[in-house]
């Protein structure tokens, strides 16, 4: 008689023991409610908060799963965990009560693995002829490079950018290349050893695939087919989805990518590449002549050259021969023109459910350039990925106002788990936030103006950092106001060590802060989301204003107005969201075990004066609240008091 087959709490009770730790009630709901998500075939959503262990509440049940489940990230720090710690620990350790070898892949876009053809017959110049090195100290960085991925060939490494030794995207652009530029395994003559070609020959005899949202994007709204056939996809840092997906969605073009089109297809197709040129200038010069910004109503000028461009490139793909063979230069120039003549397309024909605009960049950047993006992708999301597969979302932050219901409907479900649908399940956290932790508000400030931190901003926050003595991580709404801050909290506290973003690259930043018990950390909100710095590091979360989207990014204000003209609060669907996740994350940081303590300091009064701020509170951890500014001075050096160091 076989043995009966593990149950979910068999696999993760003998995960949890073989790493020493103990069960978490948390922990086992969510693995719970992910199998049976899995086995009914309906949408979960999961908000597990930070110390729940929800990589192994989602990774025990996809390894139980009968079929392919595919594990989807925002960032490779996330990625890199669980390839190279939590699913090799959980295998091992789960060994035993799966009495079978449990099979896992990592899966990235073509350019993050090594190019062995571009290695070994160079990369194609601006006139598309093969260039064996660049020129200079950049050449040398190649050799170095090169040297690594044929190292990795010979030793069956798997030539991931995130393997190789420290090098610039300039560099990395020099031994890799886009799916577009990839001859293809079957033309090329190094296809049998090809790095990308064996990531996904692995990925297809694997039972768990671990790739990121991009990735996901392309492969499930863009239908172009990057990862294998699969049942069930745990997305994890579900918060960032929506703009990870916009992102992948998002196209840009310069006056200066097209003449570089031309120019590389000059040696291959000639006179188009000259029309090609031609419509180039009119691109340039249109765009210069538009205003920066959103764009409405394109103006004339630019719709013209829009298509020129378009038809321009439309020309010189068909004048390439429809078989390039393996000529690495023809392959690369048609698969450039081939991107161009997309965006151009797309960019000409005006989509209601586009946003186009101009953004303003330096001439020493390459100028203006046009980007455009989706209007939402809550649409794409219900009709590509959630009517075909099963989805898993999980995050420490998708209750935002108190309920799923916001982000639900972002994700592309319906805002009201109507029919089954969907799930929502909080499976809480670990932390007594009420007892661990303050939320501070100076109701007494002024509200946050436009031109900066003001003094009194200024003065509270040399305040609260004297009290804390340091163990400070500021988040700012611009580099501007971390700079500002930075340069009062040196002038005023000389005895601590106050580092700014932008002093040093984020690790080295962090190691500092680390170290060293009296030192500030100050940067941009988006930077620190992903920090993680648990003890007595970090005592105080500083936050100078709530961070709503800028009144002119295209792409919100877009959205925001989309939203009110289909009936919906676009402030709130669009603004305060954006605000709240972005507000949780960075609240976020300050517990991350459970013998941590410290204080939320936000310096701005709407957070409870406005008619918006109970939906922002609400967003947050459950932590106690005071206004009252001696009350979070004094226990913030209590705290210090107690604190070695």
């Amino acid at each position: 008689m076989s043995d009966p087959a593990p149950t979910v709490r068999d696999v993760l009770a003998s995960a949890v023991a073989a790493v020493g730790g103990q069960e978490r009630p948390g922990q086992v709901a969510m693995a719970e409610a992910v199998t049976a998500a899995m086995e009914s075939g309906q949408h979960l959503l999961v908000q597990a908060g930070t110390g729940t262990g929800k990589s192994l509440g989602y990774l025990v049940p996809a390894l139980l799963h009968r079929d392919r489940v595919v594990v989807a990230t925002a960032t490779l720090a996330l990625q890199h965990q669980l390839v190279e710690r939590d699913i090799p620990a959980l295998v091992a350790a789960a060994a035993d009560v799966l009495h079978t070898d449990a099979t896992y892949a990592v899966l990235k876009g073509r350019s993050n693995y090594a190019c062995l053809h571009r290695v070994r017959e160079g990369v194609p110049d601006d006139q598309g002829t093969l260039v064996d090195l660049p020129e200079g100290s950049l050449g040398a960085e190649v050799v170095a490079l090169r040297e690594w991925v044929e190292e990795q060939a010979s030793d069956g490494g798997s030539g991931e950018r995130d393997h190789a030794p420290r090098h610039t995207d300039r560099v990395w652009r020099q031994v890799s290349v886009s799916h577009r530029e990839c001859l293809g395994a079957s033309k090329c003559p190094f296809g049998t050893e090809c790095f990308a070609e064996r990531a996904r020959d692995k990925a297809a005899r694997s039972q768990l695939v671990v790739t990121n949202h991009s990735l996901l994007a392309i492969d499930a709204i863009e239908g172009v087919p990057m990862i294998p056939d699969y049942d069930v996809v745990v997305i994890d840092e579900a918060h960032e989805l929506t703009a990870r997906v916009t992102q992948a969605a998002t196209d840009e073009l310069s006056p200066g990518e097209v003449e570089r089109v031309a120019r590389r297809s000059q040696r291959h197709v000639d006179s188009e590449a000259d029309d090609l040129g031609d419509a180039g200038e009119a691109l340039r010069d249109a765009i210069d002549g538009a205003p920066g910004g959103r764009l409405e109503a394109v103006p004339a000028d630019l719709a013209d050259a829009l298509v020129l461009v378009r038809d321009a490139a439309r020309a010189l793909v068909s004048a390439f021969p429809k078989d390039t063979g393996d000529d690495a230069g023809v392959t690369q120039a048609k698969g450039w023109a081939q991107d161009l003549f997309k965006t151009a397309e797309r960019m000409a024909a005006g989509s209601e459910y586009d946003v186009l605009w101009v953004a303003e960049r330096e001439l020493k950047r390459g100028g203006n350039q046009l980007c455009v993006a989706p209007l939402e992708v809550a649409g794409p999301l219900r009709d590509k990925l959630l009517a075909e597969k099963t989805v898993v979302f999980t995050s420490a932050t998708l209750k935002l106002g108190g309920d799923f219901a916001t982000v639900a409907g972002s994700l592309g479900l319906p805002r009201e788990a109507e029919g089954g649908s969907w799930q929502g399940v909080d499976v809480g956290s670990p932390f007594d936030y009420a007892q661990q932790s303050i939320l501070y508000v100076a109701k007494h400030l002024p509200q946050p103006g436009r031109d900066g931190l003001q003094a009194a901003q200024l003065d509270e926050i040399v305040g609260l950092i004297d009290a804390a003595e340091g163990r400070t991580l500021g988040l700012f709404s611009s580099r501007r106001a971390a700079e500002a801050a930075a340069e009062a909290v040196r002038e005023r506290l000389p005895h601590l060590t106050t580092l700014c973003q932008g002093d040093a690259q984020l690790p080295e930043l962090s190691r500092q802060f680390v170290e060293d018990p009296h030192t500030n950390l100050f940067g941009t909100l988006s930077l620190w989301q992903g920090l993680d710095v648990p003890g007595d590091t970090c005592q105080l979360v500083l936050i100078d204003r709530i961070p709503f989207p800028r009144p002119d990014d295209p792409l919100m204000s877009a959205r925001q107005r989309a939203a009110d003209k289909a009936g919906a609060n676009g402030f709130m669907s669009v603004a305060a969201t954006h605000a709240a996740l972005l507000l949780a994350q960075g609240a976020g940081r300050l517990i991350r075990t459970t013998s941590d303590k410290g204080v939320v300091a936000v310096l701005d009064p709407r957070l409870v004066t406005a008619r918006y701020g109970g939906f922002l509170r609400a967003s947050l951890p459950p932590m106690w609240m005071t206004t009252d500014p001696e009350v979070v001075r004094k226990a913030l050096a209590r705290l210090a008091s107690t604190t070695a160091g």
